[in-house]
C-alpha cells in the first residue's frame, strides 16, 4: 500500500506541502497576481480562480484525494523568502493504479521565480516521492511545442519524448497539440496483485 503520511518535502531553497485549506487565501493571491502569465500555457479558467472560496475548496479536496490515492496537490514556497506565499504548485494528477502506477505531472511557477532552478529543485523532490513513498512506475508530463523552457527542464530531469498529440488540449482558446513525455522509475517495484 502506498504512504498515506502526506508529503512535506524541504529542499536548500523550496519546499513542498500537500495543499489546505489554510492555503486558499495565497493560492488566491498567487493566481490573481499570475492570472496574465500563466495564461498562455493553462485551460480556461474562470473568475474563480481568483477567489480564496474557490482555493480553500480544492486546498480541502487535496487531503481527500490523497487518502483515496487518486492525486498529490502540492504548494511550493521559497525556504529563504517566506513572504513571497506560495510561488508554484506542482500535481500528480490520474494516478493510476494496477499494471499501471503511473500519474501526470502538472506544474507553474510564478513569473518572478523562472530562471532560478526552483522548478527543478521542487521536481528533484517530487519525483522520487513519487517513485518511493507513492511506489509509482511512470510519470507523464505533456507540454505545449512551444514550451521551450518546460521542454528543457523535462528533458533535463531525463524525460523522454514519446510521442505528439495533435489537439490534445483546450488553451488559449484552441484545441492545442501537445509534446508527450514519461519517465520511468530506475528502481522499479512489482505491483502489489489484484
Amino acid at each position: 500500500m502506498p504512504q498515506r503520511t502526506p508529503p512535506r518535502l524541504l529542499g536548500p531553497r523550496v519546499f513542498l506541502t500537500l495543499a489546505g485549506p489554510a492555503d486558499g487565501a495565497a493560492l488566491a493571491a498567487f493566481h490573481d497576481r499570475e492570472w496574465d502569465y500563466l495564461g498562455p500555457w493553462l485551460p480556461p479558467r474562470s473568475a474563480a480562480w481568483r477567489t480564496e472560496i474557490h482555493w480553500r475548496r480544492w486546498g480541502a479536496e487535496a487531503a481527500d484525494l490523497f487518502l483515496d490515492d487518486r492525486a498529490v496537490r502540492l504548494v511550493l514556497r521559497r525556504i529563504d523568502r517566506p513572504e513571497d506565499g506560495i510561488v508554484g504548485q506542482l500535481n500528480l494528477n490520474m494516478l493510476a493504479r494496477g499494471a499501471f502506477q503511473a500519474a501526470t505531472l502538472g506544474y507553474h511557477l510564478g513569473a518572478a521565480q523562472q530562471g532560478q532552478g526552483l522548478m527543478r529543485e521542487a521536481l528533484e523532490m517530487a519525483i522520487p516521492f513519487a517513485f518511493g513513498p507513492l511506489s509509482l512506475h511512470r510519470l507523464m508530463a505533456n507540454h505545449l511545442p512551444e514550451n521551450d523552457r518546460s521542454a528543457a527542464l523535462l528533458q533535463r530531469l531525463g524525460f523522454v519524448r514519446e510521442g505528439y498529440a495533435k489537439d490534445y488540449l483546450f488553451i488559449g482558446g484552441a484545441w492545442r497539440d501537445h509534446v508527450l513525455t514519461a519517465l520511468t522509475n530506475p528502481d522499479p517495484v512489482d505491483p502489489p496483485e489484484a
